[in-house]
């Protein structure tokens, strides 16, 4: 049985072969995604984008890196934050983090995050970087339908990218 790259690399220089396995990936993996962002005037980076690419390379195995877990777990946090934001009336009010906290962004976060939790236990797909995709929606950060539509694409190209990457350096992953 052949040894991956990431086992050389802690085989050669331990924890630091590791560590710098993971940084060269997630800095490629990010700077591709935020290549096609600039590229297309689109938010294709955002921070939930990070513990995922973080998730894939520094601990490839873990049922919570697998794409499937990934994809279901953005998809619903998506979802979930969408539907939040709108429950609490939200999407006429600017961003959280512009225009202040208000007791509807409380709830629509807490609840975003609960909700989204609930549903990946319940189907078996978690994913925790989801919490943080459910937030960036309700809390109005990325809320408009094309910011939508950008957050699964570039959920969709990090998952393809991230997966064939660590297919590539011999990691297999289940789907």
């Amino acid at each position: 049985m052949s040894t991956t790259v990431l086992q050389r690399a802690q085989q050669r220089a331990g924890a630091l072969g590791a560590g710098l396995y993971a940084a060269v990936l997630a800095f490629a993996l990010l700077a591709v995604a935020g290549a096609v962002g600039l590229g297309l005037s689109q938010p294709w980076l955002f921070p939930s984008l990070g513990p995922t690419v973080m998730l894939f390379f520094e601990s490839p195995g873990e049922e919570s890196s697998r794409p499937g877990h990934t994809l279901v777990g953005h998809l619903v946090g998506i979802a979930v934050g969408w539907a939040m934001l709108h429950l609490f009336a939200l999407q006429g009010l600017p961003p959280a983090p512009v225009g202040g906290l208000t007791a509807g962004h409380v709830l629509a976060g807490a609840l975003s995050v609960a909700l989204t939790s609930l549903v990946l236990v319940a189907v078996k797909h978690q994913h925790p970087p989801a919490g943080a995709s459910t937030l960036i929606v309700s809390l109005g950060i990325l809320s408009r339908p094309s910011q939508l539509l950008t957050m699964v694409l570039a959920v969709l190209l990090v998952t393809s990218l991230g997966w064939a990457l660590n297919l590539l350096l011999g990691q297999r992953i289940r789907a």
